[in-house]
């Protein structure tokens, strides 16, 4: 099907209108732009049917990107999405019924060539879907006569990343080596050492990958969570499982959780579980230093007198600024009936809202000192904690003055 002349030329014409619009969308209009741009690219998908017109539409669209993005406070990534998502699945849709491929890597290229807000790459990131390899080879070639002309060396690292792209999508991890090398010199930092690895890992090369993380000090915790994930990857490959129990392991005493605690049990035998988890709970309760995510961790194994035990043999480390962690285990204590450490919990939480004094956050802390009323009256022993009445008129006589939140907690 054709596309009338009048048709594209309206099209056109709604381009070169967001090329030439001057009013400032602030961040609350930002959505209500990319859904401007959105019904644009609508247009064009309804209208076009030729993947050459189609693929030119697209990447004239590409090419508002300067005018649209100088014009908008696009924090919340909305406007920037459209970019990124959208247009590049439509730019897909029409490449993939493009015949002429040589045609389409110039346009490609010439699309690349002012990528000032780093929305535009999303071509290139996608090129091996609708391109052949002699056609990402010569777009590797222009990238690379781009990088060696380029003086400004941010502008060159641009170019070289371009490369990159292109050599993990041919799975060339040679060419990516070389690359990453030329961008930042041989003291590469972790992370490039790191993207090396999982380029030959990605090949099948799990020596060369293997190689390359081993070239990091074991003091580097940079990204750790990635290099053992690799390193899992690696060892399964390679049939160590020796070494995939070990890198597990340190994986899970790095941050306790039951998701990386299950993970290592796959990797040591289920048979392990209940010597494993005993263990790990003795060395939780002897360290002295709280942490919330292995106190996290016991209640998520369900190991609750031992996660009491923990969290009130160390009450005075509870900082209740850290509210993200320390209100689901108030919460889950509270369920189970647990009043001493709900309250310990919830006590923690109140007196860093009464602390910072932020009249936003009273509301919070009048329904946590509700709960402290309730819970007050199931607690039988409170052990080396103030009883509620002393606590309650400690927090009378040291906040009295603050109306707001006694005003919110009268209303409960």
């Amino acid at each position: 099907m054709t596309t009338p002349k009048g048709e594209i030329k309206q099209l056109k014409d709604k381009l070169s209108s967001l090329k030439r619009a001057r009013r400032f969308i602030r961040w609350g209009e930002s959505a209500g732009l990319a859904r401007e741009l959105r019904n644009v690219l609508q247009q064009i998908e309804e209208q076009v049917d030729d993947p050459q017109i189609g693929c030119e539409l697209v990447a004239n669209f590409y090419t508002t990107d300067r005018s649209v993005f100088d014009r908008c406070d696009d924090s919340s990534g909305h406007v920037g999405d459209v970019y990124r998502f959208d247009a590049q699945e439509l730019f897909l849709s029409y490449a993939s019924r493009y015949a002429d491929k040589n045609q389409l890597a110039k346009l490609v290229l010439k699309t690349s060539l002012k990528d000032d807000y780093g929305v535009r790459d999303a071509l290139v990131n996608s090129a091996a879907e609708f391109l052949l390899e002699e056609q990402l080879r010569w777009l590797i070639e222009q990238f690379q006569k781009l990088a060696n002309t380029e003086s400004d060396e941010f502008a060159r690292r641009h170019w070289h990343y371009q490369v990159e792209s292109l050599a993990r999508q041919l799975k060339d991890p040679q060419l990516f080596e070389k690359t990453r090398l030329a961008a930042w010199g041989t003291d590469l930092p972790t992370a490039g050492k790191i993207d090396i690895a999982e380029a030959y890992l990605e090949s099948g090369d799990e020596h060369t990958a293997l190689s390359w993380l081993e070239k990091i000090s074991e003091t580097e915790n940079y990204q750790r969570e990635k290099q053992d994930k690799l390193l899992l990857t690696i060892y399964g490959r390679l049939g160590d499982s020796e070494k995939q129990r070990e890198v597990a392991c340190r994986s899970f005493r790095r941050q306790r959780s039951r998701l990386l605690f299950e993970e290592w049990l796959v990797i040591a035998g289920h048979d392990q579980n209940s010597t494993f988890l005993a263990e790990e709970i003795q060395v939780i309760l002897n360290t002295p230093l709280l942490s919330l995510t292995d106190a996290a961790f016991l209640t998520d194994m369900e190991q609750y007198d031992a996660a009491e035990s923990y969290l009130q043999a160390r009450a005075e480390q509870l900082n209740g600024d850290y509210y993200q962690h320390l209100l689901p285990l108030a919460e889950t204590f509270e369920s189970l009936s647990r009043p001493l450490t709900a309250s310990l919990l919830y006590r923690a939480l109140l007196d860093s809202i009464l602390h910072r004094g932020q009249t936003k956050t009273y509301g919070h802390g009048a329904r946590y000192l509700h709960k402290l009323d309730l819970l007050a009256k199931t607690v039988s022993d409170w052990k080396e904690m103030k009883p509620h009445a002393e606590y309650a008129a400690k927090i009378k006589q040291t906040h009295g003055r603050k109306t707001s939140f006694w005003a919110r907690y009268e209303k409960l």
